[in-house]
């Protein structure tokens, strides 16, 4: 069973995260044999955060709950409060997911965050922008690892921009395995385009018993 971490944060991108917390929860769209998901949205203390959209989140458990196995999954999203030094205890996990080859995916503000702890330093990686990347933080040495797109895989590293959270979506979702092709292709084409051809050929493509 894949055990999907959320971090959740005060100012958090609700929108970065809709798409593939969405999907991974609700297993609608998942192949018949696919791996069970378990979501948890986790923080560095209980207490609710508060979105940018204006939700509150109360975290289901705490950084040091967490269980680190190659099935485990770290999501982290944008937010404008990265820079808070109660966040580096999330990082320094989300070095320990990566060195045991366990997922990380982060977006935004998140990659910042990694960049700040050297962790993108040697590997292919996006973000809102090199400069981007350059100007928040300090220390940054990966430019020459820096590529210029929405989404980047790296084996166990997913990192984009604030604008790829859908490409993003996709790249995780067929990280894991939990779609058929063909289904996450159509669903990828669907919601970038929304032309409704493209839902009913995704209906299609789901196994009997899942068309909800």
């Amino acid at each position: 069973m894949f055990t999907i971490y959320v971090y959740v944060l005060d100012t958090l991108a609700d929108w970065e995260l809709g798409y593939v917390t969405s999907e991974l929860n609700s297993g609608r769209f998942f192949k018949k044999d696919a791996q069970r998901v378990s979501l948890k949205t986790v923080s560095a203390s209980k207490e609710p955060i508060r979105t940018m959209g204006g939700l509150t989140i109360a975290p289901d458990c705490l950084i040091d709950d967490m269980v680190v196995s190659e099935t485990s999954v770290l999501i982290l999203p944008g937010a404008t409060t990265w820079n808070d030094p109660k966040h580096s205890a999330i990082i320094e996990k989300a070095g320990g997911f990566l060195s045991i080859g366990a997922t990380v995916c982060a977006i935004c503000g998140a990659t910042a965050a990694l960049a700040s702890f050297g962790l993108l330093d040697n590997r292919p990686h996006t973000s809102n922008g090199l400069g981007f990347l350059e100007m928040v933080a300090p220390g940054y040495k990966g430019q020459s690892f820096y590529v210029d797109q929405l989404s980047v895989v790296d084996h166990n590293l997913i990192t984009a921009g604030s604008a790829g959270a859908l490409l993003w979506a996709k790249q995780i979702i067929g990280h894991l395995g939990v779609f058929q092709s063909d289904t996450l292709e159509i669903w990828y084409e669907y919601f970038s385009t929304g032309k409704p051809d493209r839902f009913f050929a995704l209906m299609q493509t789901l196994p009997s018993g899942n068309e909800n």
